[in-house]
């Protein structure tokens, strides 16, 4: 990587920066059609996994990405957002795409950036986004490289969210519950219904177990749309998940064969129920109807999987893991694998919640866990108040001291996991803070260097 590509890519990154943010969001799906239209529709020259739900996509994706990629197949992952540089959010091969690269691909889409922003400028309408560009920039990096096969998670919803002007030859489900209400409606059935609609004409649905009311309404605009879905418990399962050094033996009933004993590095049951929704992505992906996966590829590809910032150890003596759970159901299911995952008496919890967030329900399904709190805020400018978010864990009786930002909270809750026994730290609440985080401990060498 020489020092001018860098320059590159740091330019297109700011040039996005200065488009209206992430969180500016509006159903007009048309505007990002128009300019792959000009670029001659980049998204149609590979085939496509589309994922989406409220939480678990991006650890599917990761893993989808994987057992493609252990076909011998090129692939290309586009998730969002990202822990500490923007080329994360485009992987070729399972590696972030170059600087070069990612600079290039600016290049070519460019002139006709300009040339969209013009005609919704005469039409009274705003400018092309940050997410509708980068969403571009991955469609045409993928084009160039070029991948065989685009991994690829929604943003915000699904039926206006950027990326729906890929056709998804499957189309991946993770759990849906509430999330964005600001966006996609007050009500997990109002939700379900912007999801369902990266369901494509003839494609296959592949969806975790849902709500019986979501459920019938994927089920509804699958047969609409002439398309397949099979749902996890009915059609395929995680039948088995036991503890293992690094991560879980798991077991699934696939939706073409068994797969015994598979070793997942990753941590947390609901890391084993991702696999069996990759699983039987892929197995959609790969044959008419489905087709099994052959045992060593399963495995190969299995093994390669990471989820950085998902119960990723960051620090050893004392323990720190860090976790980008920022809503309930992500809560939940961190809460859960610490406690079948690790043989701890009490966690340090470092938490920092956007205030777009449900800070109180997360706290609720955080305090049966934890020990002592440590509030603080993410570096953005939509984190929470770290006085306000230390109001609500002291209301559900826990232990808490606030702290200014990451580098003040983790120092804190270090020096207590240290003065006590079998105590460990686990850094939640937001993907921000779990950035900070992984950069903070790079910095700070929480691991010895042969164990990073």
């Amino acid at each position: 990587m020489s020092a001018r590509d860098r320059e590159r890519a740091d330019a297109v990154y700011d040039a996005l920066l200065g488009r209206a943010g992430e969180q500016w969001v509006q159903p007009r799906v048309e505007r990002t059609r128009r300019i792959l239209e000009l670029l001659a529709d980049p998204q149609r020259t590979y085939r496509v996994v589309h994922i989406t739900g409220t939480n678990g996509k991006t650890s599917t994706a990761r893993i989808v990405e994987s057992l493609v990629r252990a076909h011998g197949l090129r692939t290309g992952l586009f998730t969002s957002p990202h822990l500490t540089r923007f080329t994360e959010r485009i992987l070729i091969d399972g590696e972030p795409i170059s600087d070069a690269a990612v600079a290039d691909a600016w290049d070519e889409i460019a002139p006709f950036v300009t040339l969209v922003d013009a005609e919704l400028a005469a039409e009274g309408d705003a400018s092309l986004t940050f997410f509708e560009l980068l969403t571009v920039l991955a469609f045409v990096a993928c084009a160039d490289a070029p991948v065989d096969v685009l991994v690829l998670e929604v943003g915000m919803g699904g039926s206006w969210d950027s990326t729906n002007t890929a056709d998804g030859d499957v189309a991946v489900f993770a759990p849906i519950d509430v999330d964005h209400v600001n966006r996609l409606g007050a009500t997990v059935p109002e939700i379900a219904e912007v999801k369902a609609g990266i369901i494509k004409q003839g494609a296959a649905v592949v969806s975790a177990a849902q709500r019986p009311e979501v459920e019938a309404i994927i089920r509804r605009v699958a047969a609409e749309r002439n398309a397949t879905a099979v749902f996890e418990g009915q059609d395929f399962a995680l039948t088995d998940d036991r503890l293992a050094v690094g991560g879980q033996l798991i077991s699934v009933r696939g939706l073409a064969g068994a797969y015994d004993e598979e070793y997942l590095p990753l941590y947390g049951r609901h890391q084993g129920e991702n696999a069996a929704l990759a699983i039987a992505a892929v197995e959609a992906l790969i044959g008419a109807g489905a087709q099994r996966i052959a045992g060593s590829v399963l495995t190969d590809g299995l093994q390669q999987v990471t989820s950085p910032g998902r119960l990723q150890l960051v620090g050893v003596e004392p323990t720190v893991l860090v976790d980008a759970a920022h809503n309930p159901h992500g809560a939940r299911a961190l809460a859960a694998a610490l406690r079948e995952a690790f043989d701890f008496d009490e966690w340090g919890v470092v938490l920092g919640v956007l205030s777009d967030k449900d800070a109180a329900g997360i706290v609720a399904e955080l305090s049966p866990v934890a020990t002592h709190v440590f509030a603080t805020a993410p570096a953005s400018d939509r984190g929470g108040d770290p006085d306000r978010l230390a109001d609500l864990v002291e209301a559900a009786g826990l232990r808490v001291t606030v702290h200014p930002g990451i580098d003040d909270a983790a120092d804190a809750a270090r020096d207590w996991a240290r003065s006590g026994e079998r105590r460990a730290v686990v850094v939640a609440g937001s993907v921000v803070l779990a950035g900070e985080a992984v950069v903070l401990a790079e910095e700070e060498e929480w691991k010895p260097v042969g164990e990073r």
